[in-house]
């Protein structure tokens, strides 16, 4: 065994967030079928019996990775699959745009304190409290 497949193979084993388990993998062999992938390589299943649908993230578990079309499907608002010919997205679903909390791309407005800058003054929108 090589030793990317070693780092692979214990990954699975112990890392729920990279990927899927041998849990989730076992769970989906005995009852999921297969219905699909997105743009990302995220793949999708159904369960074979119960009503349930499951992901296997293509890399770490981040439900944020899901686009419009899947996440409609994942949560039981449609029954049409993404990947069929006759899902057509809504006019008003956007692209998917990654999570970037807790990244250095991640948004600063000017005033927050990982941002320089001051945060600007207030327009008159608004009166403040203040305690008598």
């Amino acid at each position: 065994m090589a030793k990317s497949d070693t780092k692979k193979f214990l990954t699975e084993i112990f890392a729920w967030w990279s990927g899927q388990t041998w849990g989730t993998r076992l769970w989906i062999k005995r009852f999921g079928n297969f219905v699909g992938t997105d743009e990302f390589g995220n793949r999708y299943y159904q369960d074979k019996k119960a009503n349930r649908r499951y992901v296997t993230y293509a890399g770490y578990a981040d439900a944020s990775a899901i686009p419009p079309g899947w996440h409609g499907w994942m949560h039981h608002r449609t029954d049409v699959v993404p990947a069929s010919a006759d899902y057509k997205p809504r006019e008003w679903e956007k692209p998917h745009q990654a999570n970037l909390t807790g990244t250095a791309e991640a948004y600063r407005p000017d005033g927050s304190l990982l941002n320089k800058g001051e945060r600007p003054r207030v327009t008159g929108d608004y009166q403040a409290w203040s305690p008598e």
